[in-house]
């Protein structure tokens, strides 16, 4: 089992301080500040502080990539969906160093 090899953490906004309505952009850098990646369902990309948006304009070389899970209603109600998902997560975060600087990296 992959647990046996690596440790992931999940938190939820109010662990990190953040509020459940906190924009992307305060989001975003709350990530990057403190070395998280932040796993998400398909995001609006309207507006000045739209997930899309930040990262275009805050990305850089270091930046750790946005996760994106392809289709979210899928991974509630497919459990085949749900382990690639999870695999590709795994896959990513083991090779994080390779992902740094990409913008986004989406599941499956």
């Amino acid at each position: 089992c992959w647990l046996d090899l690596i440790s992931i953490r999940f938190v939820l906004f109010e662990e990190v301080g953040l509020e459940v309505n906190s924009d992307d952009r305060v989001v975003w850098r709350c990530a990057q500040a403190n070395e998280m990646i932040l796993l998400t369902a398909n995001r609006s990309m309207k507006g000045k502080d739209s997930l899309e948006q930040v990262m275009r304009e805050e990305n850089n070389s270091t930046s750790l990539p946005v996760i994106t899970i392809g289709n979210i209603d899928r991974l509630l109600a497919e459990p085949e969906y749900r382990t690639r998902c999870v695999n590709r997560l795994v896959d990513v975060v083991v090779d994080i160093e390779d992902y740094r600087g990409t913008r986004r990296v989406f599941i499956p």
